[in-house]
């Protein structure tokens, strides 16, 4: 019967490919429309991606990385005075307009100012020069997409040795990093704390972020913990952070609404296209299940029948859309666009297509039951 019900499916090539195209298309609705809110997601804590460190302390009104509510300079001290604290050291974030000397062409930015001493918290990342070239006077290191828009052109981005104006400040480039960009497309300038404050909005308290890590041997949360209690500030490892930023963009965003109407939609083409296709494939096919039937088929048999089709159709839908849709991602530009494709993306996705196919089955199978063998003798 296995073959049976495979060349069934098979032998309508117009009804095959229509099932699998809305099998198709439902899946990747409902993966891109996921994927883009990972990926907003992602873009909203972008800071905590390029800037690591193992503990964060911010004001107690902060509720997500990108508020950057000033510290008083004594509050590095008091973290540092906290008995399992291995260092600390003061962090400026702040947003600014970098400008080309040549063009005058302009693109926001992140600036952040690193501790000049252990340059704790700074990128990774180096495409050309050097992190620690940082403490010449006027030096910055700047993002690759920033050297892109202020260069000449795409094709001449800025380089080593150039400069830029930032707060009508004159900035030499001694290193290129690729970083994560930030939302609202603002991509990432580093420099010393010291200069982040003529570089920056130049206000008193320049102090927004305390990086800090545990001694040796002891975890990041217990340490955060204590320097919560022995301060009054907040404390929080890096995935903590994560966490907090991504539960407070969805409390105070409509990207969740946005997302939930794309794969709403996603899942309701799915329902409508493949159920009413199997529907139409089962009605056409009703003399040849007819016969199956006055040949001994009982329902149950007929009903796995159908249930294989179904199966068929779902997983090679589901295979091509999300193979389809990461052949996409991989073609954008790392980092770039909003769009993360995660395995929880996946499951969801797969559990949702399982969801379309059992519907559809269901309605072939009320269908087949009803099928009388007589069929067969009718005109």
């Amino acid at each position: 019967m296995t073959d049976v019900s495979l060349q069934m499916l098979y032998g309508d090539r117009a009804k095959y490919a229509l099932l699998i195209t809305g099998v198709c298309f439902s899946t990747i609705l409902m993966a891109q429309g996921m994927a883009m809110f990972f990926g907003i997601l992602a873009f909203s804590f972008s800071t905590l991606d390029n800037v690591r460190a193992p503990i964060w302390v911010v004001d107690p009104m902060v509720q997500q990385v990108g508020d950057n509510q000033p510290l008083k300079d004594t509050d590095v001290d008091r973290v540092r005075s906290v008995p399992d604290v291995a260092w600390a050291v003061p962090l400026h974030v702040g947003q600014t307009q970098a400008r080309a000397l040549g063009t005058g062409a302009t693109k926001p930015v992140m600036i952040v100012g690193l501790d000049a001493t252990t340059m704790a918290g700074a990128p990774t990342g180096i495409i050309a020069g050097s992190i620690t070239d940082l403490r010449r006077s006027g030096a910055v290191a700047i993002d690759e997409d920033v050297a892109a828009r202020l260069g000449p052109d795409r094709a001449h981005p800025l380089t080593i040795g150039d400069a830029f104006e930032m707060n009508d400040h004159r900035a030499e480039i001694v290193a290129i990093v690729r970083t994560k960009q930030g939302m609202g497309g603002a991509a990432y300038v580093f420099t010393t704390f010291d200069r982040a404050r003529d570089y920056g909005s130049g206000h008193r308290k320049m102090t927004t972020h305390i990086l800090a890590a545990p001694r040796q041997g002891l975890s990041s949360e217990a340490v955060a913990s204590q320097i919560a209690t022995a301060t009054g500030l907040s404390a929080y490892t890096e995935d903590q952070f994560k966490t907090a930023s991504s539960n407070w963009l969805i409390a105070n965003s409509p990207i969740p609404f946005v997302v939930g109407l794309i794969v709403g939609i996603g899942f309701l083409v799915g329902i409508v296209v493949a159920a009413q296709t199997f529907y139409t494939f089962i009605l056409e096919n009703s003399r040849c299940l007819g016969a199956l039937k006055a040949m001994g088929a009982t329902n149950g048999r007929l009903a796995r029948m159908t249930l294989l089709q179904a199966a068929v159709v779902g997983t090679t839908g589901y295979g091509l859309g999300m193979g389809v849709l990461s052949l996409f991602f991989r073609s954008l530009p790392e980092g770039r666009v909003p769009l993360v494709m995660r395995w929880e993306v996946a499951a969801f996705v797969f559990a949702a297509v399982t969801l379309i196919i059992c519907f559809a089955s269901f309605i072939g199978i009320r269908r087949v039951a009803r099928i009388e063998p007589a069929i067969v003798f009718r005109s």
